[in-house]
């Protein structure tokens, strides 16, 4: 059976989750860095196959290396994720080849 939580929800229990495991508080950052690129490349591989499964998965995956990575660093991803937004709300840019490209990127080639 399946729980469905909120994305917060989620993130605490991704981050209890890591406590349990021993990953946290005293995670590597450079080990956990790799793991993230070890989901990246299996994203990549369900993108290159169109596997809808796998690719949900690999995201799933990918965010909680983040959550570990984050915590890592004694961030919360809603801090980490709020910068983001904050730099990203109000950038100009344009679609090209399927990518967003930020305007003074376009504007540089």
């Amino acid at each position: 059976m399946s729980n469905n939580y909120t994305l917060d929800e989620l993130t605490q229990k991704i981050a209890g989750w890591g406590v349990n495991r021993g990953i946290l508080p005293n995670g590597d950052k450079s080990a956990q860095y790799y793991k993230t690129l070890e989901e990246v490349d299996e994203l990549k591989i369900a993108i290159d196959e169109y596997d809808r499964v796998e690719a949900k998965d690999a995201i799933g995956d990918i965010f909680v290396t983040l959550v570990m990575q984050a915590e890592c660093w004694g961030f919360t991803m809603e801090e980490c994720v709020n910068q983001a937004w904050n730099e990203i709300k109000d950038r100009k840019g344009k679609m090209v080849n399927g990518q967003f490209l930020k305007a003074e990127d376009y504007d540089a080639l």
